[in-house]
């Protein structure tokens, strides 16, 4: 006799990934832990390795960017974000006040903002950035801006799969950060 496991039904993948992180956050082991914390589809916490100095660094200089380049709108950093896949924290975000009346939640986004930015550490897995990067636009983001380990910033367009030459939202941005 085989015993199988029964996964219940998840009707609305966007409200149950934003109960889900919030059940989590309240967890003692979770709000300690000194890495960065995602869920997966079926809401599993999925615990990552806190990030290394020059990470913080980058993400401070790519906020400080979009501070003096973005429109009006809100900057942050470790944007939990629903996904189709669960929730998903971009390292940093920018988002405008419209989008944010339509995507805004509790304790995460429900959607993704314009602008979803990943830097790349040591700890990313091959192909996790890429399949953020889906994540991200099939959530709604209209550019996501990958910093590679040296600083260089790739841009990449809702529409167009290929690295642009920059970003639409924010033309002046540099394509790169300083790694000093």
């Amino acid at each position: 006799m085989s015993a199988l496991l029964s996964i219940p039904e998840i009707k609305n993948q966007t409200v149950f990934n934003i109960d889900r992180w919030e059940e989590i956050g309240r967890d003692p082991l979770v709000r300690s832990w000194p890495g960065r914390v995602e869920t997966d589809r079926y809401g599993n916490p999925i615990m990552m390795c806190y990030a290394e100095f020059s990470h913080g660094g980058k993400q401070a200089d790519i906020a400080l960017l979009l501070q003096k380049h973005a429109p009006a709108g809100k900057i942050t950093v470790e944007c939990p974000i629903s996904t189709s896949e669960g929730i998903k924290v971009a390292d940093v975000a920018w988002v405008s006040k419209k989008r944010l009346v339509q995507v805004g939640g509790r304790v995460a986004l429900k959607g993704a903002p314009e602008i979803c930015v990943e830097v790349v550490s040591p700890g990313n897995k091959r192909g996790e950035i890429e399949e953020k990067r889906r994540l991200y636009f099939e959530a709604g983001a209209k550019e996501v801006w990958v910093c590679d380990r040296r600083g260089r910033l790739k841009f990449f367009l809702k529409d167009d799969p290929e690295t642009a030459a920059g970003s639409l939202l924010c033309p002046k941005v540099p394509r790169s950060v300083s790694v000093d």
